[in-house]
């Protein structure tokens, strides 16, 4: 009942990765890849199994799970599915992975510079662990205000070990303004004093496990290190891979999915109340069922991982305050973000938020949505009803045939 009770003193994502985690290890809980997928794909575990009985792995068993892991130059966009059960992420890994699947391509060069800490072009192990210190005091700040006893136990199953309240970032007198991860990492890395984590990551990675990052970046030894090109194509190989999953799961087989799948999968992360008046307009905007590619797919994603970027765009425009049609939308992507979305994307997009019909986006609106959707379900999951409509059922006959 105790580590039941550790649920109401974990932050949404400590939830999350508590409730889809179903490895543990010397007190310390692990994800499988096949693990992390579905937390990022699905609304609860598939597994019938509670956070608090996870299963609980021997040294030997360990280090079997790791021996399947691949070196970083053979990684490719099925590595998760790949590996399967057959491997094991931490928590501070997990808050990584997340960040990555948010991030556009150009950001790549500055992640790989701030863990570069050397300047030598190449990460080693100990410059990748410096991150997970980083991560770990940026959680503390999220941590909620409880019984200690209880946040003692939350860290020891989190980190594999009980951290000290003292902190190298500055936190006292701090404006506390919500930041995510990413923008923490790139924030502390001129902030924090190398020196003093990278002693603190010395005192602790002897008492820390291997995971499958460590080994597929640094090799079983750990003497390996990464350069940016192997970098960069694990990131993107993620972000692909995640993306794969998601279209598969709808396609049923096909090369295409439904206008109106899109529609399901745009909305179902979000905040929207009234999610039938969007599946409805586009319904009844878009009759005939011509199917988004993977491709198109995949190319709003990557626009939606520079919304930034867009955003700043559009005001440079001066629409911030106004509706705007589907050339101003496209050229503004475009430039912004170097994307090109197809003209049936853009449409698409179009008919499902442009609810009044007039051929406008409403901007406040799309971006609102759009930025709960990049949350994946951590600014309060609502899930969204699928129809069963005529022309689904057609995909699905033609596909069991």
């Amino acid at each position: 009942s105790d580590l039941e009770d550790l649920h109401l003193y974990a932050t949404p994502r400590e939830q999350r990765f508590r409730r889809f985690a179903s490895l543990e290890f010397e007190g310390q809980l692990y994800m499988t890849p096949y693990d992390f997928i579905q937390a990022v794909t699905s609304d609860e575990p598939k597994r019938k199994q509670e956070f608090y009985s996870a299963k609980t792995a021997r040294g030997n068993e360990l280090n079997q799970i790791l021996m399947e892991t691949p070196p970083v130059w053979k990684g490719s966009s099925k590595l998760f599915r790949n590996l399967n059960e057959k491997g094991v992420i931490s928590y501070t890994e997990y808050l990584f992975l997340l960040c990555i699947l948010t991030k556009p391509h150009a950001g790549f060069r500055i992640a790989f510079n701030m863990f570069d800490t050397d300047g030598n072009e190449m990460v080693d192990k100990k410059e990748f662990l410096v991150l997970q210190e980083i991560f770990r005091k940026k959680n503390e700040k999220r941590e909620k205000k409880g019984d200690e006893e209880k946040r003692a136990m939350l860290h020891l199953q989190l980190y594999g070990y009980h951290t000290s309240t003292n902190s190298v970032l500055k936190t006292e007198g701090e404006d506390l303004v919500p930041r995510s991860y990413w923008d923490t990492l790139r924030r502390s890395t001129s902030q924090a004093l190398f020196s003093d984590l990278a002693e603190r990551v010395d005192d602790i990675s002897s008492s820390l496990s291997d995971t499958t990052l460590l080994v597929h970046f640094f090799g079983k030894k750990g003497k390996a290190e990464l350069n940016f090109e192997d970098f960069y194509r694990f990131m993107d190989n993620l972000q692909t891979e995640v993306l794969e999953i998601e279209f598969l799961s709808y396609s049923n087989g096909m090369n295409t999915i439904s206008e109106e799948d899109f529609a399901h999968i745009l909305l179902r992360y979000t905040n929207v109340e009234n999610t039938s008046s969007y599946l409805e307009n586009m319904r009844c905007s878009i009759p005939e069922e011509k199917g988004i590619t993977f491709e198109e797919f995949r190319s709003f994603f990557q626009f939606l991982n520079n919304l930034e970027d867009f955003t700043i765009a559009m005001q440079m425009y001066n629409f911030a305050s106004r509706s705007i049609g589907q050339d101003e939308f496209k050229r503004a992507v475009y430039v912004a973000t170097g994307v090109k979305l197809s003209p049936h994307l853009v449409n698409t997009v179009f008919k499902i938020f442009d609810v009044d019909r007039d051929d406008q986006l409403s901007y406040k609106e799309f971006i609102g949505i759009m930025k709960d959707r990049l949350n994946r379900g951590f600014r309060g999951y609502k899930p969204i009803q699928r129809y069963t409509t005529f022309k689904s059922c057609v995909r699905k006959e033609l596909y069991s045939r």
